[in-house]
């Protein structure tokens, strides 16, 4: 007997937004609890990898290795007594927790989990996304941009200099960094030609050749992290300023504004800033996964196995590259030290946004001229060239500048204690102690 073996149709796609009212329910409540257990895992994950940096144990007495340390700190702080300080604005005081943290939920509506399966113990098939738009990307970025006035009305209702100083920081902070941000997308839309999350995941599927001489021939992932090295460079060094962590943690800044907008917070309104921060976190790293790294696609080589891309395998693919980020995350908190503000300002606006255009010229050249250009080589060609351009712009950040007359030591003035109409003692020139005056008087008479 011949037995013909017939290949598996692919599952049947309804598509997004013609799910029934319960799977849309269903995914809005599992994507919940998702963001929320991943919270709470995060925050054990941190403080048991700085821990491990710094040559310490971290939580480890609740729970199996310290697993339920976090959900121990949620309870103290839904219990603790919720204290409002005198003269702040009590309406905006108490609505700028929930503006920040409900964008931070509304953000993964758009990002694609995998791709369409059957959900378990029915006949139901739904794409693992809650929903796409043609424009998503804009979506994200639009909803995450929410959470900053969250962040400035805290501050400013706080009634308090050091809340309000740290939510004027924010403010400047993330507008500097969703402009340098959303430049660095600016590229990936070109290559995928469309803002859906899904087509950029779907765009990223195709491996590429890069042909060169000597029939040597070199394959390159379709990843855009490959692709477009420096975008992708430059939005992770965005989202980390976009989500005010260390090294950029200035608006919450413990040495010189106590905690910043969160000083008067405590309570279920200060866990609520610390779940947005952490769900903040979560929502960068996932947009940066697809965009960047092929989304829920498998990586190489788990990506020769024929059944990696299919199923709820992609989920476990997705998850992996998202604590990735993560965890670069937690190392940079705990390896650099938190840059001066005026660094920080300068690395947004003279820095990142000059090399963003720059970038997004450079490829938009590329992309029309290899239209026109028919031969292959002579396409590869110019994006052999177009990387060198980039290199060498990136390189010639860190030459050192030449010194002008203005950097030169100026001669001091004659000190005058009366200059201000009160009498200030003059500066130290000697940092001689007196005990050491002393002795060197002592042995000079005694010589």
């Amino acid at each position: 007997m011949i037995s013909l073996a017939v290949p598996m149709a692919p599952p049947p796609d309804a598509g997004v937004g013609n799910d029934p009212w319960w799977v849309v329910g269903l995914k809005v409540l599992l994507v919940f609890v998702f963001l929320v257990v991943l919270t709470l895992f995060n925050i054990w994950l941190e403080r048991r990898v700085v821990a491990r940096m710094q040559h310490r144990i971290g939580p480890n007495v609740h729970g199996p290795f310290g697993l339920l340390q976090s959900l121990a700190d949620g309870m103290k702080l839904m219990f603790k007594e919720d204290l409002m300080p005198k003269g702040v604005d009590k309406l905006v005081y108490v609505a700028a927790p929930v503006i920040v943290s409900i964008p931070a939920f509304l953000t993964f509506a758009v990002i694609p989990f995998g791709p369409t399966v059957k959900i378990p113990f029915t006949d139901t098939y739904t794409r693992l996304q809650i929903t796409d738009l043609p424009v998503s990307v804009l979506y994200v970025m639009a909803i995450a941009s929410i959470g900053i006035y969250g962040i400035v009305l805290g501050g400013w209702s706080s009634n308090s200099t050091y809340s309000l100083l740290g939510g004027l920081r924010s403010s400047a902070q993330m507008i500097s960094y969703e402009v340098a941000m959303g430049l660095a997308l600016v590229t990936v839309f070109l290559f995928a030609g469309s803002m859906s999350t899904s087509e950029i995941v779907g765009a990223q599927s195709h491996h590429q050749t890069l042909n060169l001489p000597f029939d040597i021939d070199i394959p390159i992932p379709g990843w855009y992290a490959v692709l477009l090295f420096p975008s992708f460079v430059i939005y992770v060094i965005s989202m980390i300023g976009e989500t005010n962590r260390a090294p950029f943690d200035l608006p919450e800044a413990e040495g010189e504004l106590v905690a910043g907008f969160l000083t008067e917070y405590s309570s279920m309104k200060y866990a609520m800033f610390f779940l947005a921060e952490y769900i903040n976190m979560a929502t960068v790293s996932a947009l940066a996964t697809t965009l960047f790294l092929g989304g829920w696609q498998a990586p190489w080589p788990i990506s020769l196995w024929d059944g990696a891309n299919s199923g709820y395998w992609p989920v476990l693919w997705f998850v992996g590259k998202l604590m990735g980020f993560i965890f670069f995350y937690i190392w940079l908190r705990g390896t650099l030290p938190r840059l001066r503000y005026d660094q920080f300002m300068k690395l947004g606006w003279k820095i990142l946004i000059p090399v963003s255009l720059g970038w997004i010229l450079l490829v938009a050249t590329v992309r029309a001229i290899g239209r026109e250009v028919d031969s292959g080589s002579q396409r590869n060609y110019l994006l052999i060239a177009a990387g060198v351009v980039a290199l060498f712009a990136v390189l010639s950040m860190f030459l050192p500048q030449k010194k002008t007359d203005s950097d030169e030591p100026v001669a001091e003035a004659d000190f005058d204690a009366f200059a201000g109409g009160f009498p200030v003692p003059p500066p130290l020139a000697d940092t001689t102690s007196r005990s050491e005056t002393d002795v060197r008087s002592k042995e000079g008479s005694r010589g």
